[in-house]
């Protein structure tokens, strides 16, 4: 599975969190974070999609995504420690933790894999 495919959903998915949270709280912070780290997310699964059609790796995208994914479980993991609330620390964290664990295999087995020319 490569990479990107994961990617810009996931950062779909915590650009709409963050705007959820501002619609049912006001709260500028989660729409701030949310849709600042869901667009880098975007942004780097484009790099992934864009470098992957030239049959290339972008270590600069799996970097990226690796950090962000690792920044969000640290964050939302101690929120959910001080809070207990699975929604949204607990659910975020999880699933950051997830996408780290995935960005940190796909960095080890050397990135996305390209499928042989049929001839």
């Amino acid at each position: 599975m490569h990479d990107f495919c994961f990617t810009i959903p996931y950062g779909m998915l915590l650009i709409g969190g963050g705007f959820i949270g501002y619609m049912k709280k006001g709260s500028i912070t989660s729409f701030a974070g949310g849709a600042g780290t869901g667009l880098l997310l975007i942004l780097a699964g484009y790099i992934s999609l864009k470098a992957f059609e030239k049959k290339k790796n972008s270590s600069i995208a799996m970097v990226l995504q690796t950090v962000i994914a690792a920044a969000l479980t640290l964050v939302m993991g101690q929120r959910y420690l001080l809070t207990g609330k699975i929604m949204p620390a607990g659910l975020v964290a999880g699933i950051s933790a997830l996408m780290t664990c995935f960005y940190v295999y796909k960095i080890a087995t050397g990135g996305n894999k390209f499928p042989a020319k049929a001839e």
